[in-house]
């Protein structure tokens, strides 16, 4: 069976340590009655130990050589080998609707585009586990008051409890990548409701961070966009604030001040 040979543009980095394999792999046991979905096999060094276990699993891949590579060597799994790219599919289609556990050794360049493709369905999505770059997986386990903390980890840990699980050394890739990796698991909270306007959430946390350095008042006025808020709105002490010295609680109490705002605005719009 030929060997696939790692991508550059498709940031492969083939793991090459089976025991790690096994310990990624064993991370979905944390919610073991649903099926598993694995992206990027690539090899399938990781589908090896998820098919041991006693659930559906299925893997999508969007390498057609790596595609090629697991319908000889799974050929059991054919059906459930996907040929796509896992940030264009439809997830509600995947299990027809049924949650599923998402796991992976994720491709760098993408990682945080996966994890917010989890965000939007994470009704399906319980529990997402698996290995990306370190610096990445600090940024999602950060608490307030550190400089890793920001946008991912804000919007992940409103829905999901993350555990920083171990970090993995360069040398057990094929090709070895320049930075350490790290294994994490994601499990979604009992959070229901944010107790604001998701989207707003998601507007605010992104428009603060992306001037972090930035007291409040002075980052929040980019999404005003034009209209002035009250001067007691900008008076009050959450505004001397820095974005990450704000809990999620506190980035739900913003978000409602900044909808109340915008209700002002649109009453007197309304009233000429």
């Amino acid at each position: 069976m030929k060997s696939v040979k790692p991508k550059k543009n498709l940031g492969q980095h083939f793991l090459t340590d089976l025991s790690i394999a096994r310990r990624i792999a064993d991370t979905v046991d944390a919610h073991p009655d649903i099926p598993v979905l694995e992206i990027g096999p690539g090899m399938g060094v990781l589908t090896q130990y998820l098919v041991e276990k006693p659930r559906e699993v299925k893997a999508v891949e969007i390498d057609s050589e790596s595609v090629a590579y697991l319908y000889e060597r799974f050929p059991r799994l054919h059906e459930n080998i996907l040929g796509e790219d896992f940030l264009r599919m439809d997830l509600a289609t995947v299990f027809d609707s049924k949650q599923f556990v998402l796991t992976g050794n994720y491709p760098y360049d993408i990682s945080s585009q996966i994890f917010f493709k989890m965000l939007d369905n994470k009704e399906l999505i319980p529990c997402c586990t698996g290995m990306i770059q370190r610096e990445v997986a600090l940024r999602i386990a950060s608490q307030p008051g550190n400089k890793a903390y920001g946008i991912l980890s804000v919007l992940i840990q409103a829905w999901y409890d993350v555990e920083y699980l171990f970090t993995v050394d360069e040398d057990v890739f094929n090709p070895p990548p320049k930075v350490k990796s790290a294994v994490i698991r994601m499990m979604r909270n009992n959070v229901t409701d944010l107790g604001c306007d998701e989207q707003l959430f998601k507007r605010v946390v992104k428009t603060v961070f992306n001037q972090r350095r930035k007291m409040l008042r002075v980052s929040l006025r980019q999404i005003f966009s034009g209209t002035k808020p009250s001067n007691v709105f900008y008076e009050q002490d959450i505004m001397t604030k820095r974005p990450e010295q704000l809990s999620i609680p506190q980035f739900v109490e913003l978000t409602n001040m900044v909808a109340e705002q915008f209700a002002f605005f649109e009453k007197k719009n309304i009233e000429r």
